[in-house]
């Protein structure tokens, strides 16, 4: 009898539980259905019933957003600032942790924490600064886009290079320096192929958050003829907005922006969890 009530309990509490995961799950995915149903409906549909599904899906403000947004333009260039600005972060980070890592000076375990001590300065403290200061060096263009980029995604690729470079044998590199490689050929040869998987996860990691920022390139290249994605939305709300809310405009817009991120998020996100749970246990 009482082990027929401890199951009983164990299923209800087990009910409970799914109960609200369940809930939860349906809460944090219901701003993505409002996206996607609204992306395909007329203004007043969407001022009537958000939350309903299109009658039929209508592709014509997808198209009319694809127009707006310039969008091949923009994500070409969005693509170009992404990948220079992600390799650049890669291999700065990836050189800095090892050096760091595999040094016997003092100062190394300084530098370090003078990394990870840059992670909590907020950008918007320094954001003015930093824009007047490559203004007045002719930096407040696209060099200069990607310089900053470089700049604030290196402390925390760097952290997790590091947890993850101490995983590496020294007798590794020890046995190609025998055999005559030189340092260059030693990190970019032996080293680095072993840090593959903390690898893809910086390169997602960063390539999520400068593919999304808004702030930055609004700083430093503004109302120009070339626009990243979040920037041509952004102006082309402002100049839809004159009329009223866009929203047949917005929806599909902010959705055609999303997309190409989500998809190679959802195709590659083992690699996070991998990356970074591997990192921290290795570190």
């Amino acid at each position: 009898m009482k082990t027929q009530s401890y199951f009983l309990v164990q299923r209800i509490q087990g009910g409970i539980r799914y109960g609200l995961m369940s809930f939860w799950a349906l809460l944090t995915l219901s701003p993505l259905w409002i996206l996607l149903v609204n992306s395909f409906k007329p203004q007043t549909r969407i001022v009537d019933n958000p939350i309903a599904p299109p009658v039929q899906l209508d592709f014509q403000y997808i198209s009319n957003a694809l127009g707006q947004l310039q969008f091949l333009k923009s994500i070409g260039f969005t693509l170009l600032i992404t990948f220079f600005a992600v390799v650049l972060i890669v291999l700065l980070s990836s050189m800095t942790a090892w050096i760091l890592v595999r040094s016997k000076l003092k100062i190394a375990g300084f530098i370090f924490m003078a990394f990870v001590a840059a992670m909590l300065i907020p950008f918007q403290a320094i954001m003015y600064p930093l824009i007047q200061l490559f203004d007045a060096i002719g930096l407040k263009n696209l060099g200069g886009l990607i310089l900053m980029y470089g700049g604030f995604g290196l402390s925390m690729s760097m952290f997790l290079y590091h947890g993850f470079v101490k995983s590496v044998p020294l007798e590794v590199e020890e046995a190609a320096f025998i055999d005559g490689a030189h340092i260059v050929q030693m990190f970019f040869l032996i080293v680095m192929p072993l840090l593959k998987s903390i690898t893809v996860t910086v390169i997602i990691i960063n390539a999520m958050w400068i593919w999304n920022d808004y702030l930055l390139p609004f700083l430093v290249i503004g109302n120009s003829e070339n626009k990243t994605l979040v920037l041509s939305l952004y102006f082309a709300q402002i100049l839809a907005g004159q009329y009223g809310n866009p929203w047949q405009l917005i929806f599909p817009a902010v959705l055609v922006t999303i997309t190409p991120i989500v998809v190679v998020f959802l195709f590659l996100q083992k690699f996070i969890v991998k990356g970074i749970s591997a990192g921290a246990v290795k570190g």
